[in-house]
């Protein structure tokens, strides 16, 4: 006749396998809204040095070339839709405003639909001596998510046409300009 071989066989018991699940989920709910907070975060930060490197591409250009270097979003003149694609370039006509005479150095892709990016003014005019050629406003860029506003992120452009990125300079997790107001998006 057949004869049995009792071979010992290795895995987890279904109660075992239920504990496990319950742990992981467990583990899952706890860390789920700090990974949702961190890429957001890391979003802010992301566009916020994105934007800063397109201001400094905007002056280095004005300094290299000779001539006036614009940021701005084109649609298809500069507006004040900072949300949408931001362009620089070099303005050649010295007109102010893009057209067919003007060089398109870079552009930035638009912010995600739910954040806000805000600027005073339709524009930044770089000078080739890479100062702003209008006195800046004293209002930074203000990129804040649409999911968490205390995550906020700002850019003050100082009228010498350096940038300055914002910090949290109090430690309450919010970023203050060197004034130490808020940053906020209306």
């Amino acid at each position: 006749m057949f004869e049995y071989k009792s071979e010992k066989q290795s895995g987890f018991t279904i109660p075992e396998l239920m504990i496990g699940i319950a742990i992981v989920g467990i583990l899952t709910t706890i860390a789920l809204p700090q990974i949702n907070e961190f890429t957001v975060s890391l979003r802010v930060d992301s566009e916020i040095s994105e934007l800063n490197r397109l201001i400094l591409t905007a002056r280095n250009g004005a300094i290299n070339s000779g001539n006036n270097v614009i940021v701005c979003p084109l649609s298809p003149k500069c507006s004040a839709n900072w949300h949408s694609k931001i362009s620089v370039f070099i303005d050649n006509n010295n007109d102010g405003d893009y057209d067919e005479n003007d060089t398109i150095i870079r552009v930035k892709d638009a912010i995600n639909s739910n954040d806000k990016l805000q600027y005073a003014q339709n524009s930044l005019i770089y000078t080739p001596s890479g100062t702003l050629s209008a006195t800046p406003v004293t209002t930074p860029f203000s990129y804040c998510p649409g999911e968490n506003g205390d995550k906020s992120r700002g850019i003050v452009v100082s009228a010498s046409g350096r940038s300055y990125i914002t910090a949290d300079t109090d430690n309450d997790g919010k970023d203050q300009d060197r004034n130490d107001n808020l940053i906020t998006c209306t």
